[in-house]
């Protein structure tokens, strides 16, 4: 059985999402992140970089976002959770979640996470007063250039979309709003629609 573990609030909520959307037998196990649990010897046992989500399968342990969505699509294929049969339209799959992992997730954390960064107050409160117009920037790039809609890669839904409705959720902290982006504040009204997501929200909430 697989066991996901997740911090509320945080981008495990799109392994969780997947995982549900999979049919999958799976587990979680909630990680306080307010109490710093993530820093525990038994959680670094399991993660060692002290971040969440970190999915344990029968074969060892895994951590990172599109690493985990990439996996739960390739592993339950009869979910049609990625175009697996086309190896082009899979690396779409894959380069839309890079880069929310690696850019639009980065410009967020400067907002509260500046000393990964950076020692000086200064330059993490620059940091602090780039991330609106970063994070504005990133939500053009995917509106304009990237979603295809009605879901990220067209007509299918694909494990891009809970990665775009976590990353989409911080922007209204992060200074944007999503009414500039029509075709996103749409993928996340079809999201709030499914049974998965709205299961697994109010799990997280309990």
């Amino acid at each position: 059985m697989l066991k996901l573990y997740y911090g509320v609030g945080t981008c495990a909520l799109a392994s969780h999402i997947a995982l549900e959307e999979s049919g999958a037998d799976y587990v979680t196990d909630r990680v306080d992140m307010k109490a710093n649990q993530q820093n525990s010897p038994e959680y670094l046992a399991i993660n060692p970089k002290g971040r969440v989500p970190a999915l344990v399968t029968d074969r060892g342990i895994l951590t990172e976002t599109p690493a985990i969505l990439a996996y739960v699509a390739q592993s339950f294929p009869g979910a049609n959770l990625a175009p697996l049969s086309d190896p082009f339209a899979f690396a779409e799959v894959q380069a839309f979640n890079s880069y929310l992992c690696s850019t639009v997730h980065v410009f967020h954390s400067h907002k509260g996470r500046g000393l990964r960064w950076a020692s000086e107050e200064s330059s993490i409160e620059d940091m602090k007063r780039k991330v609106p117009d970063n994070m504005r920037a990133c939500m053009a790039m995917i509106e304009s250039r990237m979603i295809k809609g009605p879901w990220v890669m067209g007509e299918a839904y694909s494990v891009c979309d809970p990665y775009l409705f976590v990353v989409s959720s911080w922007a209204q902290g992060d200074g944007v709003d999503l009414a500039e982006f029509p075709k996103i504040a749409a993928q996340r009204e079809r999201m709030k629609q499914r049974p998965a997501v709205q299961k697994v929200l109010e799990r997280e909430k309990a």
